[in-house]
Parts: C-alpha cells; structure tokens; sequence
C-alpha cells in the first residue's frame, strides 16, 4: 500500500504493518493516538475541512501536494533546513537501508564544537515535523513523505540520488562503467552495482584519489551548488582508457552523470560526501536578534489603547453620519472618492485610516449597502448591537475582522492590470495572503520583550527566518502594510506590541478584553455646561445620553474631550423630534456638573416658544398660524416673494412652493415652522436611521486552527470512518438483475432483521454530495424507505435513505460481541 493510495470504500484494508510486513505512512498514522492526530490536525487545518472519512483518506490528503506546499509555507528556516536534510539523506531511491537515522540527520546539521545547542533545536525541530506528518518513522529511520522529491527537489543544494541519474543512462554505458569501476560488484544490475559503489565512503575516496587537480576544482566548485554544469556533449561515452580532460576524468568514473544533452549533475551522495558530513554551511537554529528600542510597556499599551479608542469613536461618528446621509455606491460597488473624503473629515483623520476603518466596519458586519437600484452605504443592524456592548467588545469586533480579512485597503487609488482604479469597498482588493502577513507581524513582535520595539531591517530578517518559503515582494508589501495598518487601528503603540494583544494572538479574547477594559476610560454620564453656549464631555458618554446631547447640540470639536455646541438650529432638531422645552432643560441639568448659565435657558425657552407657531401643510402647500399679526408679519417681509405667498384667510396664507420648500425658506428666515398633517396635527419626527441588511460573515479562513472540542469531533469521525473501512465484514448478497425492487426488498429485509435482532451493520452509502463511503450503524427502525439508525461514524443517530445504500454486510462479531 502506497502513502497517497486511496481508501477502499468496498472492501477491508487495514493498513497495518503486520509481521514481514513493510510500514506504510498510512500504518503510521493508525498508530497515533488520538492526541497525535489531534496535534496534526491543529497544525495542518486544512487536513480536517471537510472532515476526513478514515485514516486512510487523512493519509492520501496529508500528502497531496497543495496541503504539504501550505505545511511548507509555516516551517522557520532551522525547521526547513532539517527536513531538507531528511529529503536529501532519506530518499527511498538511494541505496539501502531507505531513511536517515536520528543521530545521522544530527551530524549531518551539527558544526564541530557547537556544544549541543543544535542537537537540541534538531530533536525539537523533528517533533514538529513528525507532529505535521511531514516526516514519519520507518522502523528505526525517518523518512519524508514522498511529495517533498517534487516540492524540494534540490534539499540543501544537493543533486538528484545516483540511482536516479545512472537509470537514465544507455545499457551499453551502464555496462562499460560498471566493468571499470566495480567489476566484483555482486549485484544483478549495473545501476544497482554503481549506485552501491557511489553510495560506499570509501568507494568514493578511491575514485576521488585517481582525479587530477583540475578535475578535484571542478568538483569543489559544485560541492556546495547549484549541482549543476554546462558542458558540450554531456551524454559522450567516455571510459577510463580514453578519458583526455579534467571532465571526462569524472564522467569516466560517475562522479558528474550527465541529465541533459548539455548539462552534467553532481550526484547526491557525491555531493553530501564532498561536504564531510556537513549538509549546510551555515546552520541558523535560531532567528537574528532583535534590534531596536526599549519602551516602558505601561506606556506602550496605553498609547496603544488611546488610538484604539480613537478607531471607535471614528467609526462610530461615521456610522451615524451615514445612518442619516449615506453615502452612495458606485456602479462596481464601491465607494466613491468623494464619498471617501467626506468620511475622513466626519473621521477627522486621512484618506488611507479612513480608507482603513471603513473596509474594517464592513469587514465586522456593521456596514452593508441597501438593496435599492441605486444603493448606498448604510450601517446595519448589527451597528446597533455593536453600539451597546462595552468599548473593548466593540474594539475586539473591530480587530478579529481585521486579522481575518483577505482585504488590503491601502491598495484603494492604485490601477488594476485593465488600468480601472480599485475603490474602497470594490472589487481588487483582496489578497488571500494578507489574513496570514498580519498574523505573522504580530507573532513576531509577540516574540520580542514587552515594549520592544524592533528596527525595520531587524524586523525583517527576523521574519525571513521565521517564514522563508513566503518570501517574495508581494508579502514583504503586506507585511509593510500591515504593520502601518496596527498602529493605526490600536494594535501597536510606539512600534511595539500592546500587552492587550497578546493574549488575543494565543486564541483568548476574554484576556484581551479585560486588559484592554483596563486602559480604556469609562463612558461617564455628566458633561459641563459652559457660559458660552457649549457643553464639554470630558470623555466618552454613556450611549443614551451621547444619543440626546447629539439630538440638541452639534459636535463642534473632539480630542481628549468633546466639546457640544447650542444653537437655533440644534435646539429646533430637538423640538422636530418630539422633545420639549421642558425635556431639553431637564435632561441637561440633570447631566450637568455645573449650573446651566441664562443664556442656554433663554436660547430654549425663546425657539421653543416660536417652534410650530406656524405650521406648513399641502396644498400645493399652506401657512396656518392662529396668531395674523404674525401671518402679517410672514407676508409683509419682501424675502418671502420667492414662495409665492397668498393670504386666504385671517390665519391661512397658501404658498406657490411645496411644503418642504416652504419649511426650509421660512426656517432660513428665522422663523420656526412645522408640518402639519390633513387632519392639523403637528408632524414631528427626529431624523431617520436607517439600515441596511445583515453583511453576510466570511467563513472561517483556512489558516484558522479548530477549537479543542472540534478537534476531538474530527478524531472520533476519523476514528469511526477508519473502522468502518478495516472491519472485518460478510457482504449480504443483494441481487442485480431481480425483478424492479427486488434490490431494495433485500436492502430492507436485511435492515429490518438487523434492527429486530438488535446487531449492527455495515452499509456503503452515498451521501446527497455524490461521495460514497462505509458507515457502521445500529438499525432501530425501518419505515417508509428510510431507516433510523445510530451512525458510530458521526456519532449520533441519523435517518438514511435505503435508495442510497450500495451495499451492506455483515460485521463478524468474535466471541464477546463485539468487532475484532
């Protein structure tokens, strides 16, 4: 049985080693216990989505080529270099025995004089690998997954196995080098007999003694790679009579074997042997130290902390700017430049944070476009929720969709290839990469003391070690990217990490939030009402009263406190939206530390005595006002020509104008008019809030390891699924060629003595996706075509279809009941 061989689903396959038997990968991992291939699972996610049906298809996924690419990409340089080294010194097509031993892959990686240090970092780089199931253990030897020869085909610079390039070789030429160089060889086959030879130490130094200098160059200058040179007629059959240059020296005794009609490879043993023991020149088992600045980190998360309350206090004033004058969306649904700019001065703040906090409110499910023709950008319900939950829930929302967007907002303003703009909230700016680019930055600064802060250089080659399969231009731009957008957003302060982040980066956001609570100031019930006509918050308010003070004053300026200004026209919003003299007064002594100066008092007495005095109906629209001498005075002012102004009668006075044209003409005026509806009631209502539909939730990234409890729900279905593919079983015939229904009767005759007698069975069964696998079930009922059985392989009791079972057997039960 193969590592990448698939599962039967119609027959027994055990899998395992018996005795003289060889070990298969797939052997191995039936081995694990259920905390090893819990392990695997959380360090390859992908593995368990969707959820393996046995061992034998968590072995053939563990080894595809696009999960070990992406178990690659998470491996630190040190790691790489050690599996490399299993890759180079445990391929199966170099001589036996197959694999590399422990203390072989230590000595192949460790310096003379290293004191330890490596052989430590070795055995605890091969319990991640053994733990990711990129390596495993044949016997007393590692081995790699088979894979890794096409993802890593030359592991530490190394060239391909001897075997594999004298396999390519004319016979004649096998024949004539293997007469030269082994002709008491006892094996069958002249690639066998020098694959041998060239595999001996000892072998070697011989055929290595019998070069001249030039030759002994040639090869040093390949020792350490690339193993490859360009040569004229590499393929030339050359013996050891006739060999007339330093290159036919080393053709003539297989020390360079040609792979092309122009090229000559070191084989692999040559060059390992040529290094003496040593696979790498340099061997970092640790990243380059940190360099950069110290920070109080008291002080780094408090001025992290500020910026994050900033980033809350930004998109809330959005939002609500938006909940009243959305903002539109554009043809490719987008938003607009325009559009963008007013954000970032309701925000206060640049065109890139406002770019940022606006693809981050989308990205938590606040902000969504209506379902119009012409749609516009308006918060959803979710706003709402978020609105009312404690500031560092909010803010958690916030940076949990932030670290799993594949969204880039930096990249809004730049041209795609078809040279159309990327807008923010539009198309093109996604980037699968960026989720695991923030992650990495912010690991990496976790990794530094508390209120480090690391160089740019530093940072750098400290990530290039960590990662180094993912180095290229595009990540290194999103790590830059990214480390710009964290400061913005609250995650950094001063260049270093703030300690609230931490534990949001180990998967515990409980922590992260009651530290974060620590440092945030507490929304405060009370404000401070000055003589000039403003009040001032001296922190953020309770939601309820920041909700009321907004109704009847206008935000005049923010920062470490906010200041609120009265005026006519906020006092007026008020009074529209159903308040009262009384209720504006009473709400600010109420809520005001110091005494509300005359003037406030005067400005809400005097514009809520004149607030509906007149009143604006439709006809095409109408004064009425139970006071002439004030209609008198409407219709004696010259500015009010433009309204087209008629008097009916002592207290109507029609107007050539709409009645909101009406209302807004008289307002500007000084006057305070109202609506009024057919049956002269006043029509007051404070501005609209509206809403757009729920943002659907991007489904969890790929990247994103599972929880304990789903792990042990993987395991136990892996578990399960295993067992129904390697039980023992009599298949229950089922005729083919019966008459209409006959295979259905004897699918349900066999269900029906299962469930009577209480026994279990074995059913092959394809599910409503098309895939077919084994289950083992206990029936308990059969009705209607369908029968009610407990399914081991899920773990609960399940309805199944009788037209989609393709076959059932028997389980052969040893002698204590149950299934050997």
């Amino acid at each position: 049985m193969t590592e990448n061989a698939p599962p039967d689903l119609h027959g027994p396959d055990t899998g395992t080693a018996g005795p003289g038997r060889p070990p298969t990968f797939t052997s191995w991992l039936r081995e694990r216990s259920d905390e090893e291939l819990a392990a695997l699972l959380s360090a390859r996610p992908d593995l368990g989505r969707p959820v393996p049906d046995g061992i034998g298809s968590l072995a053939a996924r563990a080894t595809t080529r696009n999960t070990v690419l992406r178990a690659l990409e998470g491996l630190d340089s040190f790691t790489l270099q050690v599996l490399e080294a299993v890759v180079a010194l445990g391929d199966d097509r170099m001589s036996e025995p197959v694999g590399v031993t422990a203390a072989g892959l230590t000595a192949a990686l460790e310096p003379a004089g290293d004191g330890g240090e490596v052989r430590e970092a070795v055995a605890a780089a091969l319990d991640g690998l053994l733990r990711s199931a990129l390596v495993w253990p044949d016997r007393d030897r590692l081995r790699p997954v088979q894979v890794l020869r096409d993802l890593l085909p030359a592991p530490a610079r190394l060239g391909p196995p001897a075997r594999v390039l004298l396999a390519a070789l004319p016979h004649g030429r096998l024949k004539r080098l293997a007469g030269d160089l082994a002709p008491d060889s006892s094996a069958s086959a002249p690639v066998e007999a020098l694959a041998r030879l060239l595999s001996d130490p000892a072998g070697l130094d011989t055929l290595l003694s019998q070069v001249g200098e030039q030759a002994r160059r040639l090869l040093d200058g390949m020792t350490w790679g690339p193993p490859h040179g360009t040569v004229t007629d590499a393929r030339r059959d050359v013996g050891l009579a006739d060999a007339g240059s330093p290159v036919e020296e080393l053709l003539a005794r297989a020390l360079l074997l040609p792979s092309g009609d122009d090229t000559l490879t070191l084989p692999r043993e040559v060059g390992a042997h040529l290094r003496s023991g040593t696979l790498f020149r340099e061997v970092a088992a640790a990243p380059p130290e940190f360099a950069g600045t110290a920070h109080d980190p008291e002080g780094v998360t408090r001025f992290a902390a500020g910026q994050a309350f900033t980033v809350l206090r930004a998109v809330e004033e959005l939002l609500e700017s938006w909940s009243g004058e959305p903002a539109a969306v554009l043809r490719n649904g987008g938003l607009g430049v325009r559009d963008l700019r007013r954000a970032a001065r309701t925000m206060d703040t640049d065109d890139t944070t406002a770019a940022l906090l606006v693809e981050v409110a989308h990205a938590a499910g606040l902000l969504g476009a209506d379902d119009r023709v012409e749609g516009e950008w308006l918060p959803t319900r979710e706003y709402d929720l978020w609105r009312e939950s404690p500031p560092e829930r909010r803010w958690l929302r916030l940076a949990q969709a932030w670290l799993d967007t594949d969204r880039v907002p930096a990249l809004s303003g730049s041209r795609d290839s078809g040279g159309r703009v990327r807008n923010v909230l539009g198309p093109g700016l996604a980037r699968p990469a960026a989720p695991q680019a923030r992650r990495d930055l912010l690991a990496e600064l976790a990794t530094a003391e508390p209120g480090f802060s690391p160089a740019a250089g530093s940072l750098s080659a400290r990530l290039s070690w960590r990662r180094p399969r993912r180095r290229s231009p595009v990540y290194t731009e999103l790590v830059e990217t990214a480390g710009a957008e964290a400061a913005a957003l609250g995650f950094t302060g001063r260049g270093a990490l703030a300690g609230y982040v931490r534990p949001l980066l180990e998967g515990d956001p409980e922590a992260a939030a009651g530290l974060l609570a620590g440092y945030l100031p507490r929304p405060l019930d009370h404000v401070l009402v000055q003589g000039d006509l403003t009040a001032v918050a001296p922190g953020p308010l309770v939601a309820e009263l920041a909700r009321e003070l907004a109704l009847v004053a206008d935000v005049e300026s923010t920062g470490g406190a906010t200041v609120y200004r009265f005026t006519e026209d906020s006092v007026r919003r008020g009074l529209d939206a159903g308040r009262g003299i009384a209720d504006i007064l009473t709400l600010l002594e109420r809520h005001s530390r110091t005494p509300l100066p005359q003037a406030l008092r005067y400005l809400v007495s005097d514009v809520g005595r004149r607030h509906g005095r007149l009143r604006a109906g439709t006809a095409s629209s109408y004064l009425r006002c139970d006071e002439p001498a004030l209609l008198d005075e409407v219709m004696g002012d010259r500015r009010t020509e433009a309204l087209g102004l008629v008097r009916l009668a002592p207290t109507v006075v029609a107007a050539g104008v709409g009645r909101a044209a009406l209302v807004d003409g008289l307002r500007r005026l000084g006057h305070h008019p109202v609506a009024e509806g057919g049956d002269g009631a006043m029509r007051l209502s404070r501005p609209e809030a509206r809403r757009a539909e729920p943002v659907e939730v991007p489904p969890e990234p790929p990247s994103a390891a599972p929880d304990a409890e789903r792990l042990r729900d993987i395991v136990r279905a892996v578990r399960a699924g295993d067992q129904a593919a390697i039980a023992a079983r009599r298949a229950v015939p089922l005729p083919e060629d019966g008459p209409p229904g006959s295979r259905a009767a004897a699918v349900l005759e066999a269900l029906s003595g299962a469930a009577a007698a209480g026994r279990r069975l074995w059913i092959g069964y394809t599910d409503t996706d098309g895939r077919q696998g084994g289950r083992i079930i206990g029936p308990s009922s059969v009705d209607g075509g369908f029968v009610t059985a407990h399914d081991e392989t899920r773990g609960a009791v399940q309805r199944f279809a009788v037209h989609r079972i393709t076959a059932v057997a028997e389980l052969e039960e040893d002698d204590r009941g149950g299934t050997p």
